[in-house]
C-alpha cells in the first residue's frame, strides 16, 4: 500500500553507487524522453529536475542550441559528474546546480519546459513537486514527467526469488517515503496539483538480447548487495544480508537465460501550463 500522507522529504532509495550510475548514464533523451522531444523548440529554456549524471540533460541541451538548459539534482556529487559530462560533449548552453523540487529557487515563469525523469517516485510530496514545476513554467509551457511502475514490471523466466526482489524493493522504497508504482499515478498527481491539460501516455524499456540481459541483471545484482538500497534494506529490518545475496544470485542466473525477457513500464505526462 502506498503512503497516505506525503512526507516533507524522502530518502533516495538507490543512492549513487556505481551500479546505479551505470543505469543512469545509459539513459538518453531518445530512450527516456521520446514523448517530450516533439515539444522542444531550438530557443527553449529547459529545467531538467533530478538530472543525475547529466546524460539526458546534455541531450536536451543539444536539441535546443539557441536556448539554455539547467540541470538540477539534490546530490552535489552527481551534479559534478553532470558538469564533467557536458564539458566532454562541448556544450556551452547547459548549467548544473543543486535544488529541492519541493521548493525551487527560480522565479515564476522562468522556463519553457520543465522535465523530470524517474524523480516523482522518490520525492516526499509529488503533488507539491508538480506544483513547483508548474510555478516556474511560463504560461503555454510544458511540464513533463516520466516514471517507472515497479508493480507493472514483467519478466520471463519467472524464478520466485525475483518476486521476492520486487516485494522487497517496494517495501524499502515506501519506507523511505517514495512511491515505486509512480507511473500509474502521474496523471492523478498532476490533476491534484491543479493542472487542467494533462496528456498521459506510456512507454517501455525492454531487455532481451544477451548484452541487454547481462547489463540489466548485472546492475541489479550489484545494486542489491552493494548500494544504498542494500544498506537501507538491512538497516530498516526489511531483509537480512543472506536474503540480499540470494536475490543477487538470482538476478545473475536470470541474466544467463537464453529466453530471458524483461520489460519496464513507464507512465508519462505532458502538462500544458
Amino acid at each position: 500500500m502506498s503512503q497516505e500522507t506525503p512526507q516533507e522529504t524522502a530518502v533516495y532509495t538507490h543512492g549513487h553507487h556505481e551500479s546505479v550510475l551505470r543505469s543512469h548514464t545509459w539513459r538518453t533523451a531518445a530512450n527516456s524522453a521520446a514523448y517530450l522531444l516533439g515539444e522542444l523548440r531550438p530557443d527553449h529554456r529547459v529545467l531538467d529536475i533530478g538530472c543525475g549524471p547529466g546524460t539526458i540533460t546534455a541531450d536536451l541541451a543539444a536539441l535546443v542550441p539557441e536556448g539554455r538548459v539547467t540541470g538540477v539534482d539534490a546530490a552535489a556529487d552527481v551534479v559534478d559528474k553532470a558538469r564533467a559530462h557536458a564539458a566532454e560533449r562541448g556544450l556551452a548552453n547547459v548549467e548544473f546546480t543543486t535544488a529541492d523540487v519541493h521548493a525551487l529557487q527560480y522565479p515564476d515563469d522562468s522556463f519553457d519546459v520543465v522535465h523530470a525523469h524517474q524523480v516523482l517516485q522518490h520525492v516526499g510530496d509529488p503533488v507539491q513537486a508538480l506544483r513547483e514545476m508548474r510555478r516556474v513554467t511560463r504560461p503555454g509551457g510544458i511540464v513533463a514527467a516520466r516514471d517507472s511502475d515497479y508493480a507493472a514490471m514483467t519478466w520471463y523466466p519467472c524464478p520466485p526469488v525475483l518476486d521476492d526482489w520486487l516485494e522487497l524493493y517496494e517495501r524499502v522504497a515506501r519506507a523511505n517515503g517514495g512511491e515505486p508504482d509512480a507511473g500509474r499515478r502521474l496523471k492523478s498527481w498532476a490533476l491534484a496539483a491543479g493542472y487542467a491539460d494533462v496528456a498521459a501516455s506510456s512507454s517501455t524499456w525492454t531487455f532481451s538480447t544477451p548484452e541487454e540481459r547481462a547489463w540489466w541483471s548485472g546492475l541489479w545484482a550489484d545494486r542489491t548487495v552493494a548500494s544504498s538500497y542494500a544498506r537501507l534494506a538491512v538497516e530498516g529490518g526489511h531483509a537480512r544480508t543472506e536474503e540480499l545475496t540470494a536475490i543477487s544470485a538470482a538476478w545473475r542466473a536470470w541474466g544467463k537465460q537464453a529466453d530471458g525477457w524483461f520489460s519496464v513500464l513507464h507512465g508519462e505526462i505532458l502538462c500544458r501550463v
